[in-house]
């Protein structure tokens, strides 16, 4: 029994010298060499110092570093210290780390002040990568290094002035910021002038996830709840932009293109939010729909809807292009060509062109004299639901014109086995981009497929000087005549 409480006492007392050897070896033997990325206080280091590393541990999330003899206090017999493990960049060798130093060092000694409160650090050199961190204002970051990225747009269009860069975080978050937002300045090591904020970030998931999402106008939701896109509106992007890397919130729709400077961006109430500094307040009325308010010139407040779609605008108008480009292909490929005996012979193209000649009794009532005799189908218009049963589609015809700028003329028409039918769409006739009604007197067009004018197709250049000038003819259309003999396919005979 006292042999058993030796050999226990015996195997205690080895393992306990085991550690002991062991933590004093790993306390004197070099693991490698690592670069400092953030400055040390205590001592004060500078980053960029290549420093001997003896110690990792992950349950305290530090480094042992050995303390280089220039920056020893004197007579101290301290010759390491800790280091956050996000504050030293591990490099192997010694030679490692020198290179690493090297490339490390026009940035060894830069730092950063946030200027505004929410500036978000990105996953990559993008404003509209995802966001990994949001910096209080007058926080400190380290620069790491610059980064090749896409500058955030100002209100005249143009890039913002500035540079994306790799920073960290004084906890150890590492990402990409927009430097417009950023005060740079050097700091050589020890109490840096402007300390990292203390208050802590209050969390706050609706802001997070209303600044994740792109606020387009509303009127694009209504596009897409009624399926009718129109690209020239699609394609401005039109929407509000909180600005979060920029400090500047933007408005730009139809009528309104208006920039904001703002310091924060604070809660006021449930879902709603003021930006500091600035006549700007936005409450989400629900997960896709934010209200915007601001003051105008004259003080009246105004309020505008946005709306966050569950696709993106680009494919939006992909989408509306391909059915355009399907449509369009139907009318080609049941002609190309079409003959009317009194309207002339048209002749679509495979790459969306038209030419139309013989169309001299449309001018100048239908289509102006400064029209030539080519131009460009656009598949944009659609037909009300009322007119849908009687008409395939409707599409606008953009002539080039004398004084070098598209003349439009839009029509409906539908395919039969007769050929080719057309009614002219008046501006009176259309809503933004549908045909709601017919004209009071309706004009109808009847054409039939031409195999001839297939086989010879016009080759018409534009931009050939014409050499005469373009007159009005002096008689009229009779509108009446033509729309009592609609469906009669030989109305072209008809004189």
């Amino acid at each position: 029994m006292i042999f058993g409480k030796r050999k226990k006492g015996l195997f205690g007392f080895l393992f306990f010298s085991l550690v002991f050897v062991l933590c004093a070896f790993s306390c004197t033997g070099r693991i490698g060499y690592g670069v400092l990325l953030w400055s040390a206080e205590h001592p004060p280091i500078p980053s960029g110092t290549v420093l001997p590393v003896y110690v990792r541990s992950n349950i305290e999330r530090v480094w042992v570093a050995g303390i280089p003899e220039e920056f020893r206090t004197s007579g101290s017999r301290i010759d390491k210290f800790e280091i956050p493990l996000a504050q030293l960049e591990m490099a192997g060798s010694r030679r490692n780390a020198r290179a690493r130093a090297e490339e490390f060092a026009p940035f060894a000694l830069s730092y950063a002040e946030t200027l505004q409160d929410g500036l978000p650090i990105r996953e990559s050199p993008d404003n509209t990568a995802r966001r990994v961190y949001r910096l209080r204002m007058g926080e400190i970051v380290k620069i790491i290094s610059p980064a090749e990225g896409v500058n955030p747009v100002g209100s005249d269009g143009e890039p913002l002035s500035g540079l994306w860069y790799q920073v960290l975080t004084n906890d150890g978050n590492i990402g990409y910021c927009f430097s417009y937002r950023l005060r740079l300045f050097e700091h050589g090591g020890g109490t840096l002038a402007a300390l990292s904020v203390v208050e802590q970030t209050v969390a706050d998931p609706d802001l997070d996830r209303l600044l994740s999402r792109i606020w387009s106008a509303e009127y694009y939701g209504a596009m897409l709840n009624s399926r009718r896109f129109d690209l020239e509106e699609l394609s401005q992007k039109w929407g509000f932009d909180p600005g979060q890397d920029t400090g500047i919130a933007r408005i730009r729709t139809r009528e309104i293109d208006r920039d904001f400077s703002y310091t924060a961006i604070r809660p006021t109430g449930a879902r709603s939010w003021r930006f500091d500094g600035a006549p700007l307040q936005m409450n989400l009325r629900s997960d896709s729909t934010l209200a915007v308010q601001f003051t105008e010139p004259g003080g009246i407040l105004r309020t505008l809807l946005f709306v966050a779609l569950p696709t993106h605008v680009d494919d939006l108008i992909v989408q509306e292009s391909l059915r355009r480009d399907a449509l369009f292909n139907i009318i080609y490929e049941r002609g190309p060509a079409f003959t009317s005996h009194n309207y002339g012979t048209i002749v679509f193209s495979e790459d969306g062109s038209f030419t139309w000649t013989g169309n001299d009794l449309l001018i100048p009532q239908i289509i102006p004299a400064s029209a030539l005799g080519s131009g460009q189908v656009n598949m944009r218009l659609f037909v009300s639901a009322s007119l849908s049963n009687r008409y395939t589609g409707a599409f606008t015809l953009q002539f080039h014109a004398v004084n070098r700028q598209a003349v439009d003329v839009n029509f409906m028409y539908a395919l039969d086995n007769q050929g080719f039918r057309l009614e002219y769409v008046p501006d009176t006739s259309l809503d933004d981009i549908v045909v709601s009604r017919r004209a009071s007197s309706p004009l109808v067009l009847f054409f039939f497929r031409d195999e001839i004018a297939v086989t010879t197709p016009l080759d018409f250049d534009p931009s050939l000087d014409l050499g005469f000038d373009f007159y009005d003819l002096p008689f009229d259309l009779d509108y009446e005549a033509e729309e009592t003999l609609e469906n009669d396919f030989w109305l072209d005979f008809y004189e």
